[in-house]
């Protein structure tokens, strides 16, 4: 599975149990990668896609990251990545290139587990000036 996770410049990803932002270009570009194929995540987060179309590639479940098979994307605001290590195939990074109030951050740096940078793409946001957007495999 691919782990996807919106992180401040500090790798912050919430803070008193709330995502840090949403942006309806990052949902956009999640749903494009899923491109028909199941874009697991929790009910939580399930509420912020509200497009039409989400509902036809969305998993929404408490326990996604257990439920998610080979392949699929998994799209985590609230959660620590490092129980999944062994089960993650990649990582993919939506960098909102500032710094956040957050008391909730990425558990890991992938390029320290094993991951190696495979893309890196910029492009504004509806939030944001600039996103990056970097995609990590094994």
């Amino acid at each position: 599975m691919y782990l996807i996770y919106c992180v401040d410049d500090r790798g912050g990803i919430s803070f008193a149990g709330r995502r840090q932002s949403r942006d309806r270009v990052v949902r956009a570009d999640m749903l494009a990668m899923a491109a028909g194929r199941a874009l697991w995540m929790s009910p939580a987060s399930r509420r912020q896609f509200i497009e039409p179309e989400a509902g036809a590639v969305i998993c929404a479940d408490e326990d996604f990251l257990a439920r998610a098979g080979a392949g699929a994307l998994c799209f985590v605001e609230d959660r620590p990545a490092r129980p999944w290590l062994e089960k993650t195939e990649g990582f993919i990074l939506y960098h909102w290139n500032r710094v956040y109030p957050a008391d909730l951050y990425l558990d890991v740096q992938p390029p320290a587990e094993g991951f190696r940078l495979a893309e890196t793409v910029e492009f504004p946001g509806y939030s944001h000036e600039k996103i990056t957007k970097e995609v990590y495999i094994r």
